[in-house]
């Protein structure tokens, strides 16, 4: 199982990123998928979470309608929207499978599978 997340950088406040993780090695319409993010010094915390269909999604409140999760079942491909940036989402962020949890959890400890991360940096 591999999952290959891509897309972060660095940005000014205000500005977007699109989050990519493509996953292979699973049936990956079978898993619920997460996004995790992990500041400098900070313990790893929850950003969104999509059901395996995709009907279901749940937010982080420090989110507060800026970040959308999405997946495309096809791709194998999950997604995370990123719009207004502000400099405390700098972060590594992490995409994440679950197979226990298909309709998508905040809680890391039912997460099978991790990506690498991607590093998003957000300056003022």
């Amino acid at each position: 199982v591999q999952l290959q997340a891509s897309g972060g950088g660095s940005v000014q406040a205000g500005d977007s990123l699109r989050l990519s993780c493509v996953a292979s090695g699973l049936t990956f319409s079978r898993y619920g998928m997460g996004w995790f993010r992990q500041a400098l010094g900070k313990d790893r915390e929850f950003v969104a979470a999509i059901s395996w269909n995709g009907g279901r999604t749940n937010y982080a409140d420090f989110v507060q309608g800026r970040f959308t999760i999405a997946r495309d079942n096809a791709k194998t491909t999950v997604y995370l929207q990123m719009n207004s940036l502000k400099p405390e989402d700098t972060a590594v962020y992490y995409c994440a499978a679950s197979r226990r949890v298909i309709s998508g959890s905040n809680y890391q400890g039912v997460y099978d599978h991790w990506g690498q991360g991607t590093q998003v940096t957000v300056s003022s």
